[in-house]
């Protein structure tokens, strides 16, 4: 009896086994949970919205010291609005994340500042200001600490969702670094506000530094390596190349062994600088020399980096900017954001234009071996134009010049750069010859020679860690003139305004190379939100034929007043207005035409509310169960496998 009711009823025991299933995995989510393991999952979403980036995941496994995230979010109030409290659920998740990979160095607390409350007082201290919704003070920011040091990020705006990954890696690791960044500076210009030795002697002051050198001092701690360093020091986070006039072979040298060890590399170049004439000191009457040269490149450097530029200036017909006097300055290029290929990096998806003046045309040559990716470029109608009657916005260069070709201005170079200087310093050539001779000698030479083959070079010829440039053909876009509107004020008191995105550009780079080699190429986190393309679809189908029914209708409409006030001026005085049968005809003809005309772009509505719910509701069950079902018929076939693996035993 007891065989018969174990053959005779298998539906049974495929219930049973499916009701056991349903109890472990929730018992089995249970325990996950509770041991802290919930936020491992597997990412399936096209753009991995689930997934930290690989720049982060390297930011928090160098963590050293413990870092600390104090969530400040009001969860209790019933005046959080509904968009809000979804973005609160992903940040959760998102810093969720966060601590899981950090291996227990990252920890969140999360803090609920209510009225005179200690976490209302802690959202005070970090500098962490409630926002306004409905005369109620909500908190929804993040104050990020290590040590001594802590970075807050007042308000986590949902319309900033893309940035939310990128802001919090960055704030992490300026506040794991105990120090300020360290950036090496090489000018060919008084930047940083020298003075002229013939101004000194006379009792004058030299120029004040530039806008931009002094907000870099703020945040970064620069040294001046000069423009003639016999080595530059790895533990630069940065070295910041600002027209390099007339550098010298050696300097050059000293940057390709820096970037060979894993260096960042900004250079700002220009094959002719207006800023270079206005702010280098005055001809030196006792020795006869002039003022800083206009021009500068890196000879050597570009052409093994896989790039060239002119020594023309860059035009561009569509991008063209308009002076004062309304002059078309041909070669002064605004650049909207069509000009910046890559929406999703972070240095340029916020920039919504920069102005650049006589800039250079990078082109790319190759052979370097590395990538480059052009984060600013000029439109296809761009070529190169002589520098001289481009900077006098000469109205017959405008009127002439034809562009047909883009070049860029903003380059990206990142990989295993080789060596500029295969044979070692410059200047050193000949010793390396002779060398060579030796080599070639024969008999008693020849042991030494092939003892010397194991000796290891005294330069690096190829890169030990992957190196970045970024390459601008510009230095005049970062001039006080061009890129500020500043105000003097008494006591020596300035204030600077920026006119444009240049200062941005040049500080979204730096602060994304310097703050951690891990965020240099970032690039925003795609929408957790994605748009419903079918639905849009269909919107824009209906709109497109409510549109011709409501232009229809507007059209008849129209036409009916037309022929009223003929009626009207038909009028003569003392008398009243008649209208005949045709025409009472006509005008009741209209307003039936518009009725139905109403009626259609109702019924039009309505079949689109039909249709969208339909898509909705056909989504909806096949999110709900479409897993389970597949569960189930895992659990089938589970069973039938066992099921025939018994009945073969």
């Amino acid at each position: 009896m007891s065989q018969e009711a174990k053959t005779s009823h298998p539906m049974t025991r495929a219930v049973l086994a499916l009701v056991a299933l349903v109890v472990i995995v929730v018992a089995a989510n249970l325990l996950v949970s509770s041991l802290g393991l919930g936020h491992k999952n597997a990412d399936f979403t096209t753009d991995k919205v689930h997934t930290l980036s690989d720049g982060t995941k390297g930011i928090l496994k160098e963590l050293g010291a413990p870092v600390v995230i104090r969530y400040y979010a009001t969860r209790s109030s019933t005046y959080m609005p509904e968009e809000l409290k979804l973005h609160m659920r992903r940040v959760d998740d998102l810093l969720a994340e966060y601590e899981n990979l950090s291996g227990g160095k990252l920890r969140v607390e999360e803090l609920d500042p209510q009225p005179d409350t200690d976490a209302e007082d802690s959202a005070n201290l970090d500098g962490i200001r409630g926002q306004s919704f409905d005369d109620q003070n909500l908190y929804f920011g993040l104050a990020i600490s290590c040590l001594d040091r802590t970075s807050t990020i007042p308000f986590i705006d949902p319309n900033q969702e893309t940035m939310l990954e990128y802001q919090l890696s960055r704030a992490i690791s300026e506040v794991a670094r105990p120090d300020k960044p360290l950036i090496g500076l090489m000018s060919g210009l008084p930047i940083a506000g020298e003075q002229n030795p013939m101004m000194a002697m006379q009792g004058q002051q030299g120029p004040p530094p530039w806008v931009i050198y002094q907000q870099l001092s703020q945040s970064y701690e620069v040294r001046d390596l000069t423009m003639t360093p016999e080595t530059i020091d790895p533990a630069i986070d940065l070295v910041l190349l600002f027209h390099p006039a007339g550098i010298t072979p050696e300097a050059e040298f000293a940057i390709d062994q820096y970037l060979l060890q894993g260096g960042t590399v900004v250079a700002c170049i220009d094959p002719f600088s207006v800023a270079a004439q206005m702010s280098s000191p005055p001809p030196n009457p006792m020795t006869g020399g002039a003022g800083a040269p206009t021009a500068s490149t890196l000879p050597t450097l570009l052409g093994a980096w896989g790039v060239s530029m002119d020594t023309r200036v860059l035009a561009d017909e569509k991008f063209q900017t308009s002076m004062g006097g309304n002059r078309p300055g041909v070669a002064v290029l605004t650049i909207p954001q069509d000009g910046m290929p890559q929406k999703d990096n972070v240095i340029t998806r916020d920039l919504t234009s920069l102005t650049f003046f006589l800039p250079g045309g990078l082109t790319k040559t190759g052979g370097a071996g590395v990538s480059i990716a052009s984060l600013v470029r000029s439109s296809d109608k761009g070529g190169l134009v002589d520098a001289m009657p481009a900077s006098q916005l000469d109205p017959v260069l405008a009127r002439n010049f034809r562009g047909e070709k883009a070049f860029d201005i903003v380059m990206h170079l990142t990989g295993n750069f080789k060596s500029a200087f295969p044979k070692g310093k410059p200047g050193t050539e000949e010793a390396a010859a002779d060398e060579a001779k030796k080599a070639d000698a024969p008999a008693e030479g020849e042991a030494k020679d092939e003892e010397k083959k194991d000796e290891k070079p005294g330069h690096l010829v190829e890169a030990t860690k992957p190196g970045n440039v970024f390459l601008i053909s510009d230095i005049d876009a970062f001039y006080n003139q061009f890129a500020y509107r500043v105000q003097n004020f008494g006591g020596g008191m300035q204030v600077a305004q920026q006119i444009n995105g240049n200062a941005s550009l040049l500080f979204n780079i730096i602060d994304q190379a310097a703050a951690s080699t891990h965020l240099i190429g970032a690039r925003s986190r795609a929408a957790i939100a994605r748009p419903f393309t079918k639905i849009k679809e269909l919107e824009a189908d209906a709109n497109k034929q409510v549109g011709d029914k409501i232009k229809a209708f507007e059209t008849q409409a129209e036409e009916a007043q037309r022929k009223l006030a003929e009626l009207q001026s038909q009028k003569t005085a003392g008398s009243e207005l008649y209208l005949s049968p045709e025409q009472e005809t006509e005008i009741v003809a209209l307003r039936k035409q518009e009725v139905d005309a109403r009626k259609e772009v109702r019924e039009l509505q309505k079949d689109l509310k039909r249709a969208k719910d339909r898509l909705a509701g056909n989504a909806m069950v096949t999110n709900i169960f479409s897993m389970p079902v597949l569960v189930i018929l895992l659990g089938i076939g589970l069973f039938v496998k066992r099921r025939s693996a018994t009945r073969a035993r």
